[in-house]
């Protein structure tokens, strides 16, 4: 037993006699301090490796330790290189910095000129908050950076696994930068993009380049973004898109929130509906999935596509609520809505898809108390008719996309202009029913108090003259090139002739001829809007490429590291690892600046 001890302490006393000149840090620089072996079980010189070269070896007690300028390495063998100041590490090698930053190995090397460690086999580096794996791994002390380009695995118990082909570590601001092919894997959610920024203390992850964010009930597409894999919120810019399985949202800003299923939107907003083949517009949107429910405003616009005429609903604001098989809108203030062969007015519109049924209806609080000003009715016009009530309802067939009635509640008022002359045919009573063919309006019934003015022409199109009666009930068939008027219920009435009709009885009370309202277009419906001014958005900063790993300051120390009587074709410990392509750049460098001209003195 004494003699082991003995031979225990005789090669500890060894190793710090073959060490010695390197231990003293008070009595040298900094930059001369070397590496130092803290702990070896047995030292034995290695001539067959060259001058200087000793192997240490753990003994039953525990593993060779080495300590350089706050680093400790453990293994169970080691290979030391004096003229370098180089170490080959071997077998359960444990290297820690601090009291943060552990990395394990099968296999590392480290340089104490350059301070550069590399790992291989089995490489696993923790910090308080994440667990990086991979195969090989460069570790930069210097820099503090640690940098993998076969493929990491980075694990963090709130935000779930992030792999990728390429990976670093800025130990200082806490942050992971990772390259190609990366994807983040979490319970809620799976996250592919080409290049992620990730700091591990906050879990706020960068995304650029085409990324997408698949979830059980959605997935996100952006080409830059924000992700907070804490609270499972995120900022999305630069052709974002949210699908909703039924629903496609997209916008020049997005913001989401996974925990309630809410997301809004800014600038160029297209909600688009893939069940009911519907789309919204506008330049600010909410979406809350729960409720399936959808908020559009500024410039607002609604369009139903229909395989030949679509329809076109617009509004200061749109709310789209229900469930796919049942969807409603609802348009409002200043809503109104345009096809082809239809267009409407009013202060709001409601929509049912399921049943087909469009309400217009009017808002008493913009009703004017001014007994000589017309009252802002509801409003529609087909073909060369307009209608107005207090209320209109429109009714089209879902399934066959035509228009089948109307119905206009109270102060129904129906007027068109002559085809010939300058006077106004017009109909009015408290009730309106109309019916409509191939989306034609042709059959309209006016029911109660019902009065005319019409202008009746012969078949030659010469005025007959004009009929102004008041009926119980007037039906009126409008065909292709003329109308029947049938009074029901007749009160009174007569035909005038023209000359003797007079100028202040050709419109009936509370006529209100509003054609410059009619929208004739898609873009007549923002005729009256004021010029659109959107915010700008401030986004994200735009993608930082990442920089050299092993840059002309790393590749300087390499150089730097070198003994001065090695010869040319000599192996050198502190750059064998460094890829080839990085020595070729640093050798083509120092060739560059070899060959340039020195400047001449002034």
């Amino acid at each position: 037993m004494k003699t082991t001890c003995y031979t225990l302490k005789a090669l500890y006393v060894f190793a710090a006699i073959f060490l010695g000149l390197n231990l003293s840090a008070t009595s040298q620089t900094k930059k001369l301090k070397k590496i130092r072996v803290e702990y070896s079980g047995f030292v034995d010189s290695d001539s067959l490796r060259g001058p200087g070269v000793s192997v240490f070896t753990r003994d039953n007690t525990q593993q060779v330790h080495f300590t350089h300028e706050g680093i400790n390495l453990w293994c169970d063998q080691a290979v030391y290189y004096e003229k370098e100041d180089f170490i080959e590490a071997y077998s359960n090698v444990v290297m820690k910095q601090g009291d943060t930053i552990t990395m394990t190995a099968k296999y590392a090397e480290y340089s104490g000129k350059t301070q550069l460690a590399f790992a291989s086999g089995d490489v696993v580096l923790e910090e308080p908050k994440s667990v990086l794996t991979t195969d090989t791994l460069h570790f930069d002390r210097i820099k503090q950076q640690a940098y993998y380009q076969n493929k990491g695995k980075v694990v963090r118990d709130t935000s779930g696994t992030i792999t990728s082909q390429i990976g670093r570590y800025y130990m200082n601001s806490k942050k992971y930068q990772f390259v190609q092919d990366v994807v983040l894997v979490n319970p809620q959610y799976t996250l592919n993009t080409e290049h992620l920024d990730f700091y591990t203390e906050t879990g706020h992850a960068y995304l650029f380049g085409p990324s997408t964010i698949v979830g059980e009930t959605n997935t996100i597409y952006a080409e830059r973004g924000f992700y907070d894999t804490n609270n499972d919120t995120g900022y999305f810019v630069k052709n974002s898109k949210i699908n909703y399985e039924n629903r496609v949202f997209e916008g020049d800003s997005m913001y989401f929130d996974r925990k309630i299923s809410f997301a809004s939107a800014t600038n160029n907003i297209v909600v688009t509906d893939t069940i009911n083949n519907s789309i919204a517009r506008g330049h600010y949107a909410e979406i809350w999935r729960a409720k399936d429910s959808v908020f559009i405003t500024k410039r607002a616009l609604a369009i139903t596509v229909q395989e030949k005429d679509s329809i076109y609903m617009y509004s200061d604001t749109l709310m789209v609520t229900g469930k796919p098989e049942h969807r409603i809108t609802r348009a409002y203030y200043n809503a109104k809505i345009f096809k082809s062969d239809l267009s409407g007015k009013a202060d709001s519109i409601h929509a049912d898809h399921k049943s087909g049924l469009t309400q217009l209806i009017n808002l008493e609080r913009f009703s004017s108390t001014d007994i000589f000003t017309v009252k802002r009715r509801p409003i529609l016009w087909n073909l060369g008719n307009q209608m107005t009530g207090d209320t209109i309802h429109l009714i089209s067939n879902p399934k066959t996309e035509q228009l089948d009635s109307l119905l206009v509640f109270e102060n129904a008022f129906l007027i068109s202009k002559d085809t010939l002359g300058a006077g106004f045919n017009q109909i009015k009573g408290q009730r309106l029913i109309g019916l409509f063919k191939d989306n034609d309006l042709y059959n309209v019934d006016i029911i109660k108090n019902a009065e005319v003015i019409n202008y009746s022409r012969d078949d030659d199109q010469e005025l007959i003259g004009i009929n102004k009666s008041k009926s119980g009930k007037i039906n009126l068939k409008i065909l292709e090139d003329y109308k029947i008027i049938t009074l029901l219920d007749e009160v009174d009435g007569d035909i005038w002739p023209e000359s003797e009709f007079p100028d202040n009885a050709r419109k009936l009370r509370g006529f209100d001829w509003r054609e410059e309202e009619r929208p004739k277009s898609v873009e007549d419906l923002f005729k009256d809007d004021p010029p659109l001014i959107l915010p700008i958005i401030k986004g994200l900063d735009d993608y930082i490429p990442q920089e050299e790993f092993f840059d002309e300051a790393l590749m300087q120390r390499v150089e730097d590291a070198k003994p001065k009587d090695s010869k040319k074709d000599e192996e050198q410990k502190a750059s064998r690892t460094i890829p080839k392509q990085a020595l070729k750049k640093a050798d083509s460098s120092n060739v560059n600046k070899v060959q340039e001209p020195k400047k001449k003195d002034n």
